[in-house]
């Protein structure tokens, strides 16, 4: 039997009627799974941004798609699931950021956060900023390889 802490944000939403930006994020990270390029972008705000693991990747949510929609046809666009995840709010309860450590089946070990709206009860997430973090102590070695990297590039 699987336990069910994890999937506890999502049965709440369902239970109670109302989303939470947990709920949201977890439905966006099955949407991908599923390759549901619908459910996974409507759940992104219009004006959405996300900052993929590349300097290049910073995409408004239509570049996004155009981007993703090849994956998302071939029904295999990719697997994050959460782990561990912190979220905070403003004051008035209409914006909430987070912080969540995922695992991928592509990446290994990475991580997401950004910032989700409130629009009358509909949370969406307005940036998302996925990362790979990198131990302290292969900091050098990384900073080498992506200094050579872009060096290459530059020379073409």
């Amino acid at each position: 039997m699987l336990p069910l802490l994890p999937l506890l944000p999502v049965l709440m939403s369902t239970v109670l009627g109302a989303q939470t930006p947990e709920s949201v994020l977890d439905s966006w990270h099955l949407a991908a799974a599923r390759a549901d390029a619908d459910s996974y972008f409507g759940l992104m705000a219009p004006g959405a941004v996300f900052l993929g693991t590349d300097a290049t990747e910073r995409w408004t949510k239509d570049e996004f798609r155009a981007y993703a929609e090849p994956y998302f046809k071939k029904g295999k666009a990719w697997t994050f699931k959460a782990v561990k995840r912190h979220v905070s709010y403003s004051p008035d309860g209409n914006i909430a950021w987070f912080d969540e450590d995922l695992d991928t089946l592509n990446m290994g070990p990475a991580r997401g956060s950004g910032v989700l709206m409130k629009q009358g009860k509909t949370w969406r997430i307005a940036q998302y900023n996925l990362s790979v973090p990198i131990p302290n102590p292969l900091m050098k070695q990384v900073k080498k390889e992506i200094e050579g990297y872009l060096k290459s590039v530059s020379k073409q």
